[in-house]
């Protein structure tokens, strides 16, 4: 390879030219100075000799220069009798050559003598540069006091207090167009945990800015922010091997595998040393494993020296660029470049001898080991990381900037005014401030058939492409289009992707990347950010009961509807099913049966008393009593079934009142018997004056004393708070439960408990008179008849409160049929047995026979 040539550099060294009758200046950026280190032992010399070393790949923006201007002179539509011509300077990424370049323009050819000018015209209309901000604010600074219109082809500088307002005009999208393409790549891909490498300028700081306040609201979180100092190229150039370096670590140690870049034109070169670096620390595989994104300020370049590094690490780099087109002709002219019959190019010599490792014969060095330059090099030859002959995007700015520059000057030449500024062309100098009001309204198709347009801003008005690069071993690459973000489409289509199109790394085996600090969180659980973390960094914990997530990732879960109820894994709603204790299921059938068939019993037992009425036995117990128990008992057994089915507003205002009037005559004729069964005893002994209330109407008078207060109880609950039909939705998880609510729960208890006293009464009473004389002595059965009643119903109040729905219902229906049951069989069975099987018994002789 061709040594780097030790110039001085005060001089400068790089400029192309091309007369015309209006000048448009180029400023660019193709090369830059480096100083190694050096030790001195005596005092250093007053100028000290630097190293040039160039980014082959921006020579192509000299030539989207020159072709735009060759069309433009060549098309008889524009500018007709007037030609183009420019003056190209290469800033070489440093400040003092930056202004130096910028007043060459301002001055005579070759001469700086700014603010003088002789019979020599000069005639700049506009600067078009430059690609990085810096370099772009330095270049402002200077044309502001001129009123030169400026074009920036890269990056705009950041404004501050001290630069408001300078004229220039942007010809790549606004920035805030590429942040909100980023956040839309990441979100779509899912990317949430990534790295971001950013260069230390105000154009970076401003980038970090802009992606702090909208990346997090977005859920995309940063697991490191590396800063890439700018270099000056006057001092180093090797720092790039130290941070370099630290960014090496940081990538090995993050999970991150995705990596946002955004950096000037140049800084590419400094990723170039991670494969090395991997390769010393046998870490390549680590990096293998990341999705480089770039934004289009950057491309994919290299310096003459790192001609032979690997880029495969870089395989599948998603891109942004400038939306552009192929240009007709374009890579025809750029074909037919040879360094021995191209006029005015101070450039290519340079280029050619660097970039295809030649040196001229009229070249003075040390170097005798080098080959020729022939000419007949071809630049298509050239791997693509030092030239591409597609145009690239920050050349396709360069060529629009030309022609905005060119019809801006047509239409003003155009106006009414087109005479007089035609002779002040011709004999002095044109009057270069009047060019912005053309400039502004500059709208055109250029040869791509792309509108050129600014807004309001002075930015141009056009899309991004997402670029996908197919990079190979030889570092050529290929460029893909996959995607595009358009300003001026509808905010549902503004972006655009196809995933199908994308290459990945190899290392992903053809499958999307995920880049997540934590997995996602499956459907049935929620996200819990681990705390002193960031937000995307969590932990998945599961739903809790009666909850649901049916989302990946969700920071909380949803409790369901009442008329749904969670799944068995939380990850959906279920609808809930109705339900009610209803003749077509088994329990329901089963009680009903139950209940008919202690109807019939009783009805049977019924039958058989009033058959022999006339007996002894039926007659001993007060037969109006044993009649009216058992009638209420039948009733009792048939007003369960008001439980069953559907509830209705006539069955809730029925079942409760119905059973607690219709029981309270049971256990009050219960009483009743027992209060008789003591009376009859206790009339038995000489002069006792209890014969009297041993009549029928002291019964009666008993049952239907006790029953009024029932019914006066149900009447007050009627009146106040009845019983209706309702819904329980939450009771049973997953049913909707359709049941009567009872309206007032204090008068149900009310009734419920005075039931309960006369039942206590009862047995209180039958108790104390079980033993006294006579073979039949009934306050014995009813002594176990109240037993079973009271267990029943003192059971009864725990298992109702604690059972849910339907099977609330079942429980007092149980309760019914078993304190009933108990009744009958306690009270009547013995009778049976004698009335029909034993019928010896059944005589007045046997009834008062004594024990």
């Amino acid at each position: 390879m061709a040594k780097s040539t030790i110039r001085d550099p005060h001089s400068p060294l790089h400029m192309y030219h091309q007369p015309g009758d209006f000048i448009i200046g180029g400023i660019v950026s193709y090369g830059g100075f480096v100083s190694s280190p050096t030790s001195f032992t005596e005092d250093p010399p007053p100028d000290l000799l630097e190293e040039l070393v160039i980014l082959p790949k921006n020579y192509q923006h000299l030539l989207a220069f020159a072709f735009a201007v060759k069309e433009i002179n060549e098309n008889p539509h524009i500018l007709p009798n007037l030609t183009l011509g420019f003056h190209i300077y290469d800033s070489y990424l440093d400040a003092r050559r930056t202004y130096h370049a910028t007043m060459l323009l301002l001055s005579l050819l070759e001469r700086l003598v700014p603010n003088y000018i002789c019979d020599i015209q000069n005639n700049l209309t506009a600067v078009i540069g430059g690609l990085d901000s810096e370099i772009s604010l330095h270049i402002a600074n200077i044309l502001d006091s001129y009123k030169v219109p400026q074009l920036i082809y890269g990056t705009a500088p950041v404004m501050n207090d001290k630069t408001p307002g300078l004229p220039f005009y942007q010809t790549v999208p606004q920035e805030a167009l590429q942040n909100e393409g980023l956040l839309s790549l990441l979100l779509h891909f899912r990317w949430t945990w990534i790295g971001l490498a950013f260069m230390d300028t105000d154009n970076g700081e401003r980038f970090l800015q802009a992606v702090l306040a909208m990346f997090p609201d977005s859920g995309v979180c940063f697991s490191f922010i590396e800063r890439i100092p700018k270099f000056s190229y006057v001092t180093e150039v090797y720092g790039m091997f130290e941070h370099g370096t630290k960014l090496h670590v940081k990538l090995l140690d993050t999970k991150a595998n995705v990596m946002v870049v955004h950096a000037e034109s140049y800084s590419f070169a400094i990723f170039r040393w991670l494969p090395y670096l991997s390769e010393l620390e046998n870490q390549a595989s680590k990096l293998k494993g990341k999705v480089w994104i770039m934004t289009a300020q950057m491309e994919i370049s290299s310096y003459t020296y790192q001609r032979n590094w690997d880029t495969e690490i870089f395989h599948g780099i998603l891109s942004f660029r400038i939306h552009s087109n192929d240009l007709p002709g374009f890579k025809s002219f750029e074909e037919s470049r040879n360094p021995f019959c191209t006029k005015g190019d101070g450039f290519i010599r340079d280029f050619w001898q660097r970039t295809f490792d030649c040196k001229f014969p009229d070249t003075v060095g040390d170097d005798m080991d080098s080959q020729f330059c022939t000419g007949r090099e071809k630049l298509e030859s050239l791997p693509g990381t030092f030239f591409e002959m597609s145009m690239t995007g920050q050349s396709y700015s360069i060529y629009n900037a030309v022609y905005a520059v060119a019809h801006a000057l047509h239409a003003m030449s155009s106006s009414k005014h087109s005479h007089r500024t035609m002779m002040d062309t011709k004999r002095n100098k044109l009057q270069r401030w009047k060019l912005h009001q053309f400039l502004r309204g500059v709208s055109f198709n250029n040869s791509a058939q792309n509108e050129v347009f600014f807004n309001e801003n002075g930015e141009i008005v056009a899309a991004l492409d997402i670029i996908n690069l197919k990079l190979f071993s030889n570092d050529s690459f290929l460029r893909v289009e996959v995607g595009s973000m358009d300003p001026q489409a509808s905010p549902d289509s503004a972006f655009i992707i196809n995933e199908d199109a994308i290459t990945w790394h190899s290392w992903f085996n053809k499958t999307r990347p995920l880049s997540v600090c934590t997995e996602s969180c499956h459907p049935g659980s929620s996200k819990q950010v681990k705390e002193g973390e960031p937000h995307c960094c969590y932990d998945c914990i599961p739903c809790p009961e009666g909850k649901i997530s049916n989302q990946e990732d969700m920071g909380d879960c949803n409790t369901c509807s009442a008329k749904d109820y969670p799944s068995k894994n939380r990850d959906y709603c279920i609808p809930k099913m109705e339900t009610f204790l209803s003749y077509e299921e088994p329990l329901g059938l089963s009680l009903a049966v139950f209940a008919l068939s202690f109807s019939l019993i009783t009805a049977v037992v019924l039958g058989t008393f009033m058959k022999h009425h006339k007996t002894p036995i039926v007659k001993a117990n007060n037969q109006d009593l044993s009649y009216t128990l058992l009638i209420s008992l039948l009733l009792c057994f048939l007003c369960t079934l008001l439980f069953i089915g559907q509830p209705q507003k006539m069955t809730c205002l029925l079942r409760q009142t119905t059973f607690a009037f219709i029981f309270s005559v049971a256990v009050s004729s219960v009483l009743a018997k027992t209060i008789m069964v003591v009376l009859s005893f206790m009339a038995t002994k000489p002069g006792s004056r209890m014969r009297k209330w041993l009549g029928k109407e002291q019964a009666i008078s008993i049952v239907l004393s006790c029953s009024l207060i029932q019914s006066g109880i149900c009447i007050v609950w009627l009146g106040m708070s009845p019983p209706f039909p309702d819904v329980d939705m939450h009771s049973v998880a997953e049913k909707i439960v359709l049941e009567c609510n009872e309206g007032s729960v204090t008068m149900f208890y009310c009734a419920l408990s005075y039931m309960g006293f006369l039942a206590i009464i009862s047995f209180t009473v039958a108790f104390l008179s079980r033993k006294l004389p006579g073979s039949f002595n009934e306050a014995k059965f009813i002594t176990f008849s109240m037993l079973v009643f009271c267990s029943v119903w003192l059971s009864f109040v725990p298992s109702y409160l604690s059972t849910k729905g339907k099977y609330m219902v079942a429980v007092e229906i149980f309760s019914i049929l078993a304190s009933s049951a108990g009744l009958l069989g306690c009270i009547f069975f013995p009778k049976c047995y004698i009335i029909v099987l034993r019928p010896e018994l059944n005589n007045r002789e046997q009834l008062t026979r004594k024990c």
